[in-house]
């Protein structure tokens, strides 16, 4: 059974006075916009994105709750975490290029090998022995044996490599919609469900 990934994904953030340092490191000694993410707001936006597919909408829903005064720091907590997930693209993007680098290399040693195999074993034997059919066909089998691997892996391996990387640009450029007051994030919610 395949889980269906959901049409959009907001990630709610509340950033008043008492919140705002619970989204960074308390042990990174950087000015805040510097900052790394905490644990557990890390844990908190990928457990967010896990339901996120291919086709996706992800956006920030931010709710300052102290009439305003705390909107300055939307903007340094937004760029801590683009940056965020921008590392951890060039991450995934860096292992992808070392799976796809192993994977080619892999492909490009087996078919070294079934060449050496198809071409010297049969000069070795030659054609009228009778343990000529029987090494020709043990050399076919493991000819098949020793390309499966990397076609497979290059064939069908790729893709959650790609969903991640693509997940990380949506994140990044996702759009950030700041709510001043409890009752805009109330009617904001009251039009979403009567849509739907």
């Amino acid at each position: 059974m395949q889980k269906s990934a959901a049409r959009k994904i907001s990630i709610y953030l509340k950033i008043d006075s008492n919140s705002i340092d619970a989204y960074f490191n308390p042990h990174d000694p950087a000015r805040l916009d510097k900052r790394q993410l905490g644990h557990d707001f890390q844990e908190y936006l990928n457990n967010s994105l896990a339901g996120a597919g291919r086709h996706t909408v992800i956006d920030f829903k931010v709710f300052c709750c102290d009439s305003g005064n705390m909107r300055f720091m939307v903007e340094p907590l937004m760029r801590t975490i683009r940056r965020h997930f921008k590392v951890k693209q060039m991450l995934k993007e860096a292992e992808f290029l070392k799976f796809k680098r192993r994977n080619y290399i892999l492909l490009a040693i087996s078919i070294l090998v079934v060449m050496l195999f198809q071409g010297v074993i049969p000069l070795v034997f030659g054609q009228d022995h009778r343990i000529h059919s029987m090494f020709s066909n043990a050399i076919d089998v493991f000819s098949w044996v020793i390309l499966w691997k990397p076609i497979e892996r290059l064939i069908f391996y790729w893709n959650p490599f790609l969903k991640e990387i693509l997940l990380y640009e949506k994140v990044q450029q996702a759009k950030v919609n700041i709510v001043e007051s409890e009752e805009e994030l109330i009617n904001y919610h009251l039009e979403r469900f009567d849509a739907a």
